[in-house]
């Protein structure tokens, strides 16, 4: 059987390689701490799974949902986003909703992108980025980020070639892998560079909420008289830069902040051609999710907001207990300052194969990391610890690597 050949370049991916190792290492009876997956350990708030169980029994939920139906999801969305960050959003032409956000930055190349054209990715950055463009047929030009540059990428770097074949640019921060923060200045700048080159400027924005600040997380939120200094201490939003919508889209997704990874819903605010055009790609794929899902989300949303700094506080507790640990078996590891992750510089002998490191490192004590390079080749040298265990069990994991890595 032939198949086409855009699947070609989706082969290779090292988290299958991972979980094969997994497997493999549960099968030889070790018991695996599986810190490889960013998925959090931690339960949705009881406000949102109630609302989700009170749409069970109302029939009128169990049928097709369509774009109108979604528009309270969307309001909500709207007010938060307003809320959050002081920018309107017009939830008609302005928001939409998203079966997680990875579905909008693997679909929105197919409405930006002709065969052959460039995107500008992260290098390393989420996987999932690239497959949406390699489905679109587009080509990538990886944009390195290092440490020596605070894991951003350097713009005046990109040949003028490629950049007159390219479309668009994907950023994400507080990014994933490496944990890095993007400060505004760096947005006000990718937003003049994209509008000079024409390019649209994507934002993925997962951990929009797990930033590490003394005035988010387990602290209650700024009076209303702080709100702008408050914002200047979170991670900031594309259209911080972009206020006029000009350029840009962010995504983002209830998963980390909200713990709803398994209900998949997340959504998309930006340029209202843009996002009618992401709305056509899918119109052609799927409806949307069960309307009581987003009665859950619309919960989340305008619901009460301790159990996000709960889940801040819970995720800062675990970094440093993790952080000090690797630290105290002579691990070089700076303290991130957001996300729900550990990007650690890998020891001398390890540092050209990630891969080696962690199928071995599994196979031998049964504790699971991604290689750095699954994330593009300058993750290269890297493993990323996902913060899904708790403090006790994260020490643990860190003894095992002590006795491995010896």
């Amino acid at each position: 059987m032939q198949f086409a050949k855009r699947l070609e370049p989706l082969q290779f991916n090292v988290f299958a390689d991972m979980d094969r190792a997994k497997a493999q290492a549960r099968a030889a009876g070790q018991n695996v701490i599986d810190l490889s997956l960013g998925s959090s350990d931690l339960p949705a708030a009881a406000h949102i799974t109630d609302a989700i169980a009170n749409s069970l029994s109302d029939t009128s939920t169990h049928g097709y949902l369509l774009f109108n139906g979604t528009k309270s999801f969307r309001e909500a969305a709207a007010i938060w986003y307003e809320q959050k960050f002081g920018i309107s959003v017009n939830p008609e032409t302005e928001v939409l909703p998203l079966i997680g956000s990875q579905e909008g930055t693997a679909h929105l190349p197919l409405a930006v992108l002709n065969p052959g054209d460039f995107a500008l990715l992260l290098d390393p950055g989420y996987p999932s980025h690239a497959g949406g463009v390699h489905l679109a047929g587009g080509q990538i030009y990886p944009m390195p980020i290092l440490a020596e540059n605070a894991f951003l990428p350097i713009l005046e770097d990109i040949p003028t070639a490629v950049l007159a074949q390219s479309k668009m640019m994907v950023l994400s921060y507080p990014h994933n892998p490496t944990t890095a923060i993007a400060p505004l200045a760096f947005f006000e700048k990718a937003v003049a560079f994209c509008r000079e080159h024409r390019l649209v400027l994507v934002h993925d924005f997962p951990y929009v909420d797990l930033v590490f600040n003394d005035s988010v997380g387990a602290e209650p939120p700024c009076p209303p008289s702080d709100i702008e200094e408050n914002r200047k201490l979170m991670a900031p939003s594309i259209f911080q830069a972009d206020r006029e919508k000009s350029v840009a889209i962010e995504f983002f997704t209830l998963s980390k902040s909200y713990s709803m990874g398994g209900f998949r819903v997340g959504y998309a605010i930006g340029n209202s051609e843009l996002i009618a055009a992401l709305r056509q790609v899918k119109a052609a794929v799927d409806f949307n999710q069960y309307r009581g899902i987003l009665n859950g989300a619309i919960a989340a949303l305008t619901g009460p907001q301790d159990t996000v700094r709960s889940s801040v506080e819970t995720f800062r507790k675990r970094r440093d207990a993790f952080v000090n640990a690797l630290q105290g078996i002579g691990w070089q590891v700076p303290v991130p300052p957001a996300t729900m992750y550990v990007w650690a510089k890998l020891p001398e002998l390890w540092a050209q194969d990630s891969v080696k490191f962690c199928t071995q490192l599994v196979q031998s004590t049964g504790v699971a990391a991604s290689p750095g390079a699954g994330f593009g080749k300058s993750g290269e040298g890297y493993v990323r610890f996902a913060l899904v265990e708790s403090p006790a069990i994260l020490e643990a994991a860190v003894r095992k690597i002590a006795e491995f890595d010896n």
